[in-house]
C-alpha cells in the first residue's frame, strides 16, 4: 500500500506534480506484477479507482488553488493597505513636536517617535521594540542626564514612577541635567495601551522662573524698603526657626555682628549673645522667644521686655500661616525710662514726704532736746566755770590785801591753776561746739599708733605718777587711717577719764589687731560703771562722781569722745565690771602694707635760756588787757615788747623808732583772722622774713591752712604762754636750743 502525504500548505503545482507522481508509481507496479490471477486484476480495479479519486483531487486541489489564490490576492492588497497605514501611522507621530511612545496592553513598547527620550541621550540609544516599561523606567532612573529631587534616589524615584503609572491618568515634570526639564503625560487606549507623551518646556519653566524671579524681586525689594522704612527691628524665620528676611535695625538694636545675618541663618545662631545657653552669652534676655520659638504646640504669639546694654526693647513674635514667624524689637528705653522716672518720682516724693514729716517731728524733739540741753548747758557752764575764776579772783585779791603775809609764788600758782581749770573748761566746751555743728575738718592719713602712744604716755606720767598709778603702754607696730589730732583728743580723753577715776592699781594702753582693724584698748583697775549707768555716761554733763570739782571737768570728756568716734567713723566699745575696772576700746582700719606714717603732731620740746635777753618782738592786739599781760609775760623772759593797737600803730611806730623786731606776734578778734594774716604779710615787707604768730580764737581749718602756707605759727586761744615760748625759741640757732 502506497502512502501519500499531501501537504496541504504546499502550493498547488507542487501538490500536482507529487500525485502525478505518486499514478506512474502504481502503474509501474501493476505493469510489473507476474502474477496473472485475479489479484493483479483486482490491482487493477484499484488502481482505476485511485485514478479517479485522484482526478477528483486534483480537481478539488485546482478549486482550491483558484480560492487560495483569491485569499492571496486579497492577502497582498490587505497587507499592503496595513503597510501603507502603518507608513501613514510613523509618518504622522514623527510630525507630532512631542516625544511619542506607545504601549501595548502587556506593556511592551510597539512604537515610538524619534522625539521620544531624544534629550536623554543614553536612554534614547537603548529605545528597542518590545522593551518592557519597567525596563523603560529603569533606563531613565539610571540616566546620568536625570537630575533628582534633593533627598530622592534612583530607586525611590523608579518606586514612585511605576506606582504612578497605575493611575488612569498621569502628568508631572522631570528635570534633567543642564538645566533642563520635560513634562511627561500618560494616556490609556481602548485596547488597554499606553500612550507617553513626552513635552520639552525648559523654554518655558525658563520664562516663567524669570518671570517668577522678577516678582519675586520687586516684591522682596518692596518688602525691604518696608522693613527698612519703619523704625522697629525686624526678622522673618521660617517653620525650621531660619533667618529668611531681616532689617538693618535688628543689628542695631541688638547689636549682632552682620556675619550672623544670613539667609537661612538658624535662630539660635542669630540671637547667641542673648540666649542664657549659648556660647558667648551675656545674659538670657531672650529666652522667652527662645522657648516659644521651639515650642511644639507655640501660642499665636509673645510679647515681654527684654534689656540689650543700655537699651529696653519690647519684643513681640507673631505665628505665620506656614509655620514660620515674625519677630520685632522696638526700643522702649524712653518710655520705660519716664515710667520708671515717674514711679520713682512718686516714690520719692511719698519718701520725703514721709521723711519730712518725720524730720519735722524729730526736729520738734530735737529742739525740745536742745532747749533741755542749753539750759543744762548755760547751768553747768555757768556754775563751773564761776567757782574756777572765783577762786582765781580770791587769791588775786588776798595777794592784793596784804602781799607781805601771803607767799606771792604760791598764790600766783593757785591761781595760775584756777585759771588752767577755765581753760580746759572752755576748751571742752568749745570741742563740744565743734562736733555739734559738723565744723570739724578731718584730714585722713595714716597715723602710728607707737608714736601716738608714746607721746601720750609722756604726757599723762606724770599726772599717774603723781597719784601713785603705774601707767603702761604696750608697744605697737600698727598704722592706722584716721585723722591725727580728733584720734590723738579721743585717746587723751579716755587716758585722762582712766587716770582721774582710778584711785589705784594701774592704766595699760595697749592695741591689738583685729582682721582688717586695729584696736586701741584703754585699761584702768577704777571703780567701774554701773550696768544702769553705762548709756549715761556718754552723755553731756555726766559725772559718776557727783562730788568732783569743776576743776576735775564738766563731764564731756566721754561726750567728746562718742561724738568724735561718730565723725571718724570708728567704732567704740564699753566692757566695764564694777569694782574691778573699765576697758573703752576704740577700732579703726589698718593702713595699707608697706606704708610709712607720717606723724604731724611730733615736735620737739624746746627750753629756752636767757637767750631771748635782748631781742625784741613786735605785739599787735587791740585789747588792752590782753596786750598787757602778753607783755608783762614776754618782758620776764627778757624779750623788749614793743605794743600796737592795729597793723597801721605799728607801721608808724616802727618807722619811728627805725627798729626792726626780731619777731612778730599779732592777736585778732575771732572775725578779723583774715585781715591779721594781710597785717603780718605787710609788715614783713617793712622788717623781712621774721618770725610770726597768729593769736586768734577762729580755730577754722582755713585759717590754719592760710597760716601755714604764709610760715605764721598759729596759736588758738585760750593762750598758752608755752605755745608762744615754743614759737619764739624755735627760731633759735641750734646750739641755743636745749631739747
Amino acid at each position: 500500500m502506497i502512502q501519500t502525504s499531501l501537504d496541504p500548505q504546499a502550493p498547488l503545482e507542487q501538490r500536482y506534480e507529487k500525485l502525478l507522481k505518486i499514478t506512474s508509481a502504481l502503474m509501474r507496479r501493476v505493469e510489473q506484477s507476474t502474477a496473472g490471477s485475479g489479484a493483479a486484476y483486482a490491482q487493477f480495479e484499484r488502481s482505476a479507482r485511485l485514478e479517479k479519486e485522484v482526478r477528483a483531487r486534483t480537481s478539488d486541489l485546482n478549486r482550491a488553488l483558484d480560492l487560495l489564490n483569491d485569499s492571496n490576492a486579497r492577502l497582498a492588497k490587505a497587507t499592503e493597505t496595513a503597510r501603507r497605514a502603518q507608513t501613514d501611522l510613523a509618518n504622522a507621530i514623527e510630525t507630532v513636536k512631542e516625544g511619542f511612545g506607545l504601549f501595548d496592553s502587556d506593556d511592551r513598547l510597539v512604537m515610538y517617535n524619534s522625539r521620544f527620550c531624544a534629550t536623554i541621550g543614553d536612554v534614547k540609544s537603548r529605545l528597542v521594540t518590545g522593551l518592557s516599561f519597567d525596563e523603560y523606567v529603569d533606563l531613565i532612573a539610571a540616566s546620568t542626564h536625570l537630575a533628582l529631587p534633593p533627598g530622592e534616589t534612583k530607586q525611590t524615584w523608579a518606586a514612585n514612577r511605576r506606582a504612578r503609572h497605575k493611575d488612569e491618568h498621569v502628568n508631572f515634570s522631570v528635570r534633567l541635567a543642564g538645566e533642563r526639564w520635560i513634562q511627561v503625560s500618560e494616556h490609556r487606549t481602548s485596547a488597554g495601551g499606553t500612550v507617553i507623551l513626552q513635552t520639552d518646556v525648559s523654554d518655558i519653566i525658563r520664562i516663567e522662573r524669570r518671570e517668577r524671579e522678577r516678582l519675586l524681586d520687586d516684591q522682596a525689594r518692596i518688602i525691604h524698603a518696608t522693613l527698612e522704612h519703619i523704625s522697629q527691628g525686624v526678622a522673618i524665620f521660617d517653620a525650621k526657626a531660619r533667618l529668611v528676611g531681616w532689617n538693618t535695625h535688628v543689628s542695631e538694636l541688638l547689636a549682632i555682628p552682620i556675619t550672623r545675618l544670613w539667609l537661612g541663618a538658624p535662630f539660635t545662631t542669630v540671637f547667641a549673645g542673648m540666649l542664657e545657653n549659648a556660647p558667648g552669652a551675656r545674659g538670657g534676655s531672650l529666652d522667652p522667644l527662645h522657648r516659644w520659638a521651639y515650642d511644639a504646640e507655640p501660642g499665636p504669639g509673645v510679647t515681654f521686655d527684654a534689656r540689650c546694654g543700655p537699651l529696653t526693647l519690647s519684643v513681640s513674635a507673631r505665628s505665620m500661616p506656614d509655620h514660620g514667624f515674625v519677630v520685632s524689637f522696638s526700643d522702649v528705653t524712653a518710655e520705660r525710662e519716664a515710667v520708671r522716672v515717674t514711679t520713682e518720682a512718686n516714690e520719692i516724693l511719698e519718701r520725703r514726704v514721709a521723711e519730712r514729716t518725720a524730720e519735722l517731728s524729730e526736729a520738734v524733739a530735737a529742739a525740745e532736746r536742745a532747749n533741755a540741753t542749753k539750759s543744762r548747758f548755760v547751768a553747768a557752764a555757768s556754775h563751773d566755770l564761776l567757782q574756777p575764776l572765783s577762786a582765781a579772783k580770791l587769791y588775786l585779791s588776798a595777794l592784793e590785801a596784804d602781799p607781805a603775809s601771803v607767799s606771792v609764788r604760791d598764790v600766783a600758782r593757785k591761781a595760775q591753776g584756777a585759771l588752767g581749770s577755765v581753760e580746759a573748761i572752755l576748751d571742752a566746751l568749745l570741742e563740744m561746739s565743734r562736733l555739734e555743728s559738723g565744723a570739724t575738718t578731718l584730714e585722713i592719713a595714716d597715723v602710728s599708733l607707737s608714736a601716738l602712744m608714746r607721746q601720750l604716755a609722756d604726757e599723762f606720767g606724770p599726772l599717774a605718777a603723781r597719784k601713785g598709778l603705774d601707767l603702761r603702754v604696750i608697744p605697737s607696730s600698727g598704722v592706722i587711717r584716721t585723722d591725727a589730732k580728733t584720734f590723738r583728743r579721743v585717746l587723751q580723753n579716755l587716758i585722762a577719764n582712766a587716770v582721774k577715776y582710778t584711785v589705784s592699781g594701774r592704766v595699760l594702753i595697749g592695741a591689738r589687731r583685729c582682721g582688717p582693724l586695729w584696736r586701741v584698748e584703754v585699761h584702768d583697775t577704777g571703780p567701774g560703771i554701773p550696768a544702769s549707768q553705762r548709756e549715761n555716761v556718754f552723755k553731756e554733763f555726766r559725772r559718776l562722781n557727783a562730788t568732783a570739782s569743776a576743776s576735775e571737768g564738766m563731764g564731756l570728756g566721754l561726750a567728746i569722745v562718742e561724738r568724735a568716734c561718730n565723725l571718724l567713723r570708728h567704732r567704740l566699745d564699753l566692757h566695764s565690771v564694777e569694782g574691778r575696772g573699765t576697758c573703752f576700746a576704740v577700732s579703726a582700719y589698718a593702713a595699707a602694707a608697706g606704708v610709712q606714717p607720717v606723724d604731724k603732731d611730733q615736735h620737739g620740746d624746746f627750753v629756752c635760756d636767757s637767750e631771748l635777753s635782748g631781742r625784741v618782738a613786735l605785739l599787735i592786739d587791740p585789747q588792752v588787757a590782753t596786750r598787757e599781760a602778753l607783755t608783762a609775760l614776754m618782758e620776764c623772759w627778757g624779750l623788749t615788747t614793743l605794743e600796737a593797737a592795729s597793723g597801721e600803730e605799728a607801721e608808724a611806730l616802727l618807722e619811728e623808732i627805725g627798729i626792726v623786731p626780731d619777731a612778730v606776734l599779732v592777736a585778732s578778734r575771732h572775725t578779723e583772722a583774715r585781715a591779721a594774716i594781710q597785717t603780718i604779710r605787710q609788715l614783713r615787707d617793712l622788717a623781712g622774713p621774721v618770725p610770726a604768730c597768729l593769736i586768734t580764737s577762729d580755730r577754722s581749718r582755713a585759717n590754719q591752712d592760710a597760716c601755714a602756707a604764709e610760715g605764721i605759727v598759729f596759736i588758738a586761744k585760750p593762750i598758752d604762754p608755752a605755745a608762744i615760748l615754743t614759737a619764739l625759741c624755735s627760731d633759735l640757732p641750734d646750739k641755743l636750743k636745749v631739747a
